[in-house]
């Protein structure tokens, strides 16, 4: 059974259902109301009785009587019996009346009850003439009442049926304008495909549960058609970096396998492969680096560090392998608190992200002077990177995150350009961003910012603060 069909059978079962609970109850509160009416009958016709039976004088007799004719209306098979009370417990029986015991009981014990049998109403009554107490008993079938009983069955059984055969036709336009902006939906989506990713779904201008849905949606192809392009490109890449220094390799090795050669060439030949196996090592390492953050750029954190001391550990690090470096931290900006300097994070991936950052800015300006600066508060914590060095061309900066791009000014130096990629990566795993400013020639500020609302704080296992 599909939905729309589901929605038309819940709607109808729904409104069935609410209609007979609806006519249940109008039909008992109608009973109700006529059974209480007719009793007022009985009890006004007991009073009448008792009048009748306790007057003496034959004029009121006579006025009584005619009021009970004339003044009041009708009664079908009505029955009057005044039965004398003899004491607490006993009272004059007439044989006619064939009333269960609780009946008289509880007029004794109450003043006044009823008993219904086969449609038909007995009403008693205790009256009091001159200390002597009296049982006057009405009894009468509500002909009228059982007629609009059925009457009203009537309107409830034909009104019901109506209301269940309109609610499958509301039913059924509710499900298609439930359905068919979900049909449309689909029917798009089934369109789309991965030679045309750049289709998106037309917006929807209501402010509804649809319209966040296609708007996802969207966003999802955004992503999708950016991974895809991310991709293509990364495997073009990839494959080309990958194939030239394993070429050279093999076909190093090949000549030097023709014939014997100097140990000099021997010498030589080991070095260039020596060379590209460094190349192809430091290459794959990269790549796997990349490949460990994981394909939508999202890893459990596992501790919370203190962000300046991640700072010193790198520059520690840079010192090792730049001995000569001319990289400063400053903290001077650093607030005193050192609690806003915590920060979730994985930290040996988030100390290569920052270290292949200022590592370009060492080697980008020639060696030249590197400032990273430090600032943070209750909201955010911030890293500047400032280099004096060759800049990024305005036309290089939007595809400076894609795996191997390099620009034109960069070539002269060593490198894959995976180093930005991957700290991208690591940084907005942990829900950071980065921010590039640069003039060419001139030099780069990299601004690395952790917005302190956006981190998810829940994604630690261990709280270990390093001091």
């Amino acid at each position: 059974m599909d939905i729309r069909k589901k929605i038309t059978f819940n709607y109808v079962a729904l409104s069935t259902f609410s209609t007979l609970l609806l006519c249940i109850i109008v039909f008992v509160l109608f009973r109700e109301n006529n059974r209480y009416h007719f009793l007022k009958r009985l009890e006004d016709r007991a009073k009448i009785v008792a009048s009748i039976h306790f007057q003496k004088d034959p004029e009121k007799i006579k006025y009584y009587s005619n009021l009970k004719k004339n003044g009041l209306e009708e009664l079908i098979e009505e029955e009057e019996y005044v039965l004398k009370i003899n004491s607490a417990n006993s009272f004059d029986y007439n044989t006619k009346l064939n009333l269960p015991n609780e009946f008289y009981t509880n007029i004794l014990n109450t003043g006044k009850d009823y008993f219904e049998v086969n449609s038909k109403y007995y009403l008693g009554q205790v009256f009091t003439e001159s200390n002597q107490k009296y049982i006057v008993i009405i009894g009468a079938r509500d002909r009228r009442g059982k007629t609009t009983s059925i009457y009203i069955i009537k309107i409830l059984l034909f009104g019901g049926i109506g209301f269940v055969l309109l609610a499958f036709f509301l039913g059924r336009f509710l499900a298609k304008r439930v359905i068919d902006p979900v049909a449309r939906i689909t029917k798009e989506v089934n369109r789309i495909s991965a030679s045309n990713l750049h289709n998106r779904l037309p917006e929807v201008k209501n402010s509804d549960e649809i319209s966040d849905l296609t708007h996802t949606f969207n966003d999802m192809l955004d992503r999708l058609e950016t991974s895809f392009e991310i991709q293509a490109n990364f495997i073009n890449n990839a494959s080309h970096e990958l194939k030239t220094p394993i070429t050279t390799i093999i076909a190093e090795s090949e000549i030097m396998l023709l014939k014997e050669r100097q140990v000099s060439e021997y010498i030589e030949s080991l070095q260039n492969i020596y060379s590209q196996a460094s190349r192809l090592g430091n290459l794959t390492e990269s790549l796997l680096k990349l490949t460990q953050t994981g394909y939508d750029g999202k890893k459990q954190v596992l501790d919370i560090a203190r962000i300046d001391e991640l700072l010193l550990d790198v520059k520690s690090d840079l010192d090792k392998i730049y001995p000569d470096n001319r990289v400063s931290i400053k903290l001077n900006f650093a607030p005193k608190d050192s609690n806003l300097l915590l920060i979730p994070c994985n930290k040996p991936l988030l100390e290569l992200a920052i270290n292949n950052i200022i590592t370009n800015g060492v080697k980008y300006s020639d060696n030249n002077e590197v400032f990273v600066t430090l600032s943070a508060n209750k909201e955010s914590i911030k890293i500047a990177i400032n280099d004096i060095g060759i800049g990024i061309p305005p036309e290089d900066i939007p595809h400076l995150y894609e795996p191997f791009f390099r620009g034109k000014i960069a070539t002269k130096y060593i490198g894959y350009g995976l180093g930005l990629p991957l700290a991208s990566k690591i940084i907005r795993m942990h829900d950071g961003e980065i921010q590039v400013q640069s003039e060419q020639n001139k030099g780069t500020i990299v601004t690395i910012i952790f917005n302190k609302s956006k981190i998810k704080k829940n994604n630690i296992k261990n709280s270990n603060v390093e001091s």
